[in-house]
């Protein structure tokens, strides 16, 4: 594929995650440009890997073919509008920021009916900043397949990029993988304290609980079976696993993991209506 410019507006962690994937894949530096009003910030990521740097976000997207925005939800409003005039036909907008649909982004940045404007919604997880994340992505239908395409090169440039059919479903993906690494780092703690009270060194317990996770994860991501079918693998009858398990079940484990998951994705229509407005 050749490589599109991408402008970044906002240069914080993620936009540098995904500007070092990028980097890292080959994207040469001439072709990534950002904007960011810390100075020391523009130092940093022009020396690490090149890049075109401004302090002015119009120049930053003047020429650029994708420009993404990864600036926080509560600003996008602001800097959308300021953006809208200096847009043109042909530029694609990725949004990195949770709670902003596309309708709110199109109306923000000038879109009108007879010229709307391609829009793709993602919602990343912090491991992309390892390069171990996930993120959903939504095309509007202004999004043609060859724009589609440049936007899934950016998001692939920091782990797994699945697209989504229905814009809501963004709600489902904040509540499973955009909250969901908390949900991992919850049960790290909680496995580390038990190990703790069990008689072992925390730091001990802590290692064990965190390779563990880690090892299982990489079980389930390399298996041709699901991760029911591992977990009864690994569950003998009369066992320990088996005690473990049922204790966790009789506690309504799966139940509660679903109530959480609700409230998460509830919470994501909330924010929408209200960073929306």
């Amino acid at each position: 594929m050749s490589n599109p410019t991408i402008a970044f507006i906002g240069a914080g962690n993620m936009a540098a995650s995904l500007i070092g994937g990028l980097r890292a894949q080959g994207v040469p530096a001439g072709a990534i440009r950002a904007s960011e009003p810390g100075a020391e910030q523009r130092e940093r990521l022009h020396a690490e890997h090149g890049i075109a740097m401004f302090a002015s976000n119009a120049e930053a997207i003047a020429g650029a073919q994708l420009i993404v925005l990864a600036v926080k939800p509560q600003v996008m409003k602001i800097v959308c509008q300021e953006l809208a005039p200096h847009l043109g036909a042909d530029q694609v907008i990725i949004s990195i920021a949770a709670g902003i649909s596309c309708a709110s982004l199109e109306n923000w940045l000038g879109g009108r009916a007879d010229a709307p404007l391609p829009v793709v919604r993602c919602m990343p997880n912090t491991p992309a900043l390892l390069r171990q994340g996930v993120s959903g992505l939504y095309a509007n239908a202004s999004v043609n397949a060859a724009q589609k395409a440049q936007a899934e090169q950016v998001l692939s440039a920091v782990g797994l990029a699945l697209w989504l059919d229905d814009e809501a479903q963004i709600d489902a993906v904040t509540a499973v993988s955009g909250s969901g690494p908390a949900y991992f780092f919850l049960l790290i703690e909680a496995m580390t304290a038990a190990g703790e009270q069990l008689g072992l060194p925390r730091d001990t317990a802590a290692r064990l609980s965190i390779q563990t996770a880690l090892g299982a994860a990489r079980m389930a991501s390399e298996s041709d079976v699901d991760a029911a079918e591992l977990r009864r693998r690994v569950t003998s009858p009369n066992g320990t696993t088996e005690a473990a398990i049922k204790t966790f079940q009789a506690g309504g484990f799966e139940a509660l993991v679903q109530q959480a998951l609700n409230a998460a994705a509830n919470r994501s229509v909330e924010l929408a209506e209200q960073l929306g407005q």
